[in-house]
């Protein structure tokens, strides 16, 4: 059993918990991800792995709470216990021997690339951060974000907080101010990613997205989390999560995770979930 440590809601719709696994703690990187399991009925989740801290043993995840997993863990509170909690999973973000990088999240894409940016920062590349969220009510992490980048900024949709407009918006103009940036990383809805690569391609500037197929064992072993990635066949649970942006087939990766939108809309459990059994 795992226990939780802490938890603590960022806004209405996404919580951050610190859970005590200590050996996760000490082999974790940034980009890996772990698998939970509330108890013996329930669904296997993956969730990146937000932060850690190898010597009170635990490791931070940030969800959001939209499918019935994730809203169950939502409901729980420090000193409660979950079944299983396994991990590190997938390939870390290699992110030695880079001077300049723009780490850029979308949404709760941002509790992503969290982790990125801190490793960025520590190993003494300048870090500049562009968050992007709809409207300044669902603003996560902008204290943390201030504490590992050079500059941060923010982004709404609706001009309600930041600057208004995309974070491609804001990319192009750092870009266009004569921002030289050897790296750039991109976490968010996969629409995001597209046009971040589309804005980083012309100028051929490495960009490394984390992509989101449905993922069941998180082995490789049940191919449903299959990419396409060069035009080659991937696994993004154990071939990435992490791969080069200008190389993914978005358009196909999106059909992919719309294909079972309309079954969901009318799932009924059998597993004694309750409600949608998308996490």
């Amino acid at each position: 059993m795992y226990k939780i440590v802490s938890k603590r809601q960022l806004n209405p719709s996404v919580t951050m918990m610190e859970i005590e696994a200590p050996f996760i703690a000490r082999k974790v990187k940034a980009g890996q991800f772990i698998i939970f399991r509330i108890d013996e009925k329930g669904e296997r989740v993956p969730l990146t792995v937000a932060d850690k801290n190898p010597e009170t043993g635990t490791v931070t995840i940030i969800f959001q709470a939209a499918g019935a997993s994730t809203m169950r863990l939502a409901e729980m509170e420090a000193g409660d216990e979950i079944l299983d909690f396994v991990g590190p999973l997938g390939e870390p973000t290699h992110l030695e021997g880079y001077k300049r990088a723009c780490v850029i999240g979308g949404g709760v894409g941002c509790a992503i690339a969290y982790p990125s940016a801190k490793a960025l920062h520590e190993m003494g590349c300048k870090v500049d951060v562009i968050a992007g969220f709809r409207n300044k009510d669902i603003v996560i992490l902008e204290d943390e974000f201030k504490a590992v980048s050079d500059n941060l900024y923010i982004t709404t949709d609706d001009g309600s907080y930041g600057e208004k407009g995309f974070v491609t918006n804001k990319l192009q103009s750092l870009i266009d101010a004569g921002n030289e940036y050897d790296l750039v990383i991109a976490i968010g809805p996969v629409v995001m990613m597209k046009f971040v690569c589309e804005v980083t391609k012309p100028y051929g500037i490495k960009t490394i997205v984390s992509l989101n197929p449905i993922m069941i064992d998180g082995t490789g072993m049940c191919g449903g989390c299959r990419v396409t990635v060069g035009g080659k066949i991937k696994f993004a649970c154990v071939d990435g999560p992490d791969f080069d942006g200008h190389e993914v087939d978005f358009d196909e990766l999106m059909l992919r995770n719309t294909f079972y939108k309309e079954e969901e809309k009318d799932h009924v459990c059998r597993l004694g979930l309750g409600g949608h059994h998308n996490a």
